[in-house]
């Protein structure tokens, strides 16, 4: 196992998310305990230390499951990370009885790591209210030695990550983005990787295959890669573009059964980060994923719109959705946008066509957005 040096401790770079953990007859509330148990003892035991877990995951039954497969090991042989959920506006002023109850649902007396979960354009304004006292309470928690380290995941572009870490950064000691060599340009997870560096704050890594679409290649750019290192598997290939960004401490993967955790852990036996020709390699495959509305987000459009409608952000939230084939993103960035200035607010005048360098049907792709999000 890689290990990587952080405020004192030795960390696993691979580290156990507990978001996609085997389920009994596909319900998604019902962990299979038995089998999260034996995916544990085998990560311990190849030397994982790293667990995380979260309030909403799996119905709220994460945590307990997490708990209860952790406390057959030492407390002192893993570190458990857990984190407030303000992606629902209804818990800012629960951040007390939300934490006791994580503490009471873990079976433990401190979480070595807590995030403030899932900074975004939804939530940023109540995450910077300090009516709530999120910040404070959980300042508490740490200065008593239940809460070890403090940090924050986001989901939001690079502004509203730099919103938070003006208010908050001198507090956070590691932050946890989307990163992977899809969203590197399709999400500027290169501009929030630029911004922690600023901050000097280490980054966790989520969502390293995309939800498993990284892994879903043609046979031409599996035999391409395949060329570049003929005994590396497609998954091993996000694995090792991360282990290329110096900053990334932890990778965070939700395996569902122990195929998928044995054949992470054999990937970190071993760091063997990428080489430019093979990064250039990913890079091309990437573009070759892109398949939305060409937009280059020049904003002649706007100015055309009797609207006033963010056309470029739109398009770039709709290229999201697309590649995604749904998901959260684009609806919850859009839960922040007045219902004025949503894509349903689009007249189909096509003035905004008529001065489109890339000639994008600007109107039929924000009627398709619509009728995707309400699919």
């Amino acid at each position: 196992m890689i290990y990587k040096h952080f405020m004192g401790m030795q960390i696993s770079a691979l580290g156990m998310g507990a978001m996609r953990l085997p389920v009994i007859d596909g319900d998604d509330s019902r962990v299979d305990q038995a089998a999260v148990n034996a995916m544990v003892d085998e990560a311990m035991a190849q030397g994982v230390n790293y667990y995380d877990t979260a309030w909403g995951y799996h119905g709220g039954h994460s945590e307990i499951a997490m708990g209860k497969a952790l406390s057959r090991h030492p407390r002192d042989t893993y570190y458990l990370a857990d984190k407030f959920p303000g992606y629902d506006l209804a818990n800012m002023d629960k951040v007390q009885e939300i934490f006791e109850q994580q503490l009471e649902k873990c079976g433990v007396d401190y979480f070595d790591f807590y995030l403030i979960h899932n900074v975004c354009e939804m939530n940023i304004n109540e995450y910077l209210d300090p009516k709530h006292g999120i910040i404070p309470y959980l300042l508490e928690q740490k200065e008593a030695g239940r809460i070890r380290n403090l940090g924050f995941s986001a989901h939001g572009s690079v502004e509203v990550m730099r919103r938070f870490l003006d208010a908050y950064g001198e507090h956070m000691t590691f932050c946890q983005i989307q990163l992977n060599w899809i969203d590197w340009e399709f999400q500027d997870a290169k501009g929030k990787v630029a911004l922690l560096r600023e901050h000097g704050l280490p980054i966790w890594v989520m969502e390293p295959l995309r939800g498993g679409k990284l892994c879903q290649l043609t046979e031409a750019d599996v035999a391409t890669l395949k060329a570049l290192r003929p005994d590396e598997g497609v998954p091993a290939w996000s694995f090792r573009y991360l282990q290329s960004i110096p900053d990334v401490v932890v990778t965070l993967s939700g395996m569902s059964n122990m195929e998928q955790l044995k054949d992470n852990l054999h990937t970190f036996a071993e760091d063997k980060p990428l080489s430019e020709k093979e990064q250039d390699a990913l890079s091309a495959i990437a573009k070759g994923m892109m398949t939305g509305v060409p937009c280059t987000a020049c904003h002649y459009c706007t100015s055309h719109c009797p609207q006033g409608l963010d056309i470029p952000e739109l398009l770039k939230l709709y290229n999201e959705h697309s590649f995604t084939g749904g998901g959260f993103i684009a609806p919850m960035a859009l839960m922040a946008v007045p219902a004025d200035k949503q894509p349903a607010a689009c007249l189909s005048c096509r003035s905004c066509e008529a001065v489109c360098p890339q000639q994008i049907r600007i109107s039929e792709a924000l009627s398709d957005f619509v009728t995707k999000l309400n699919g």
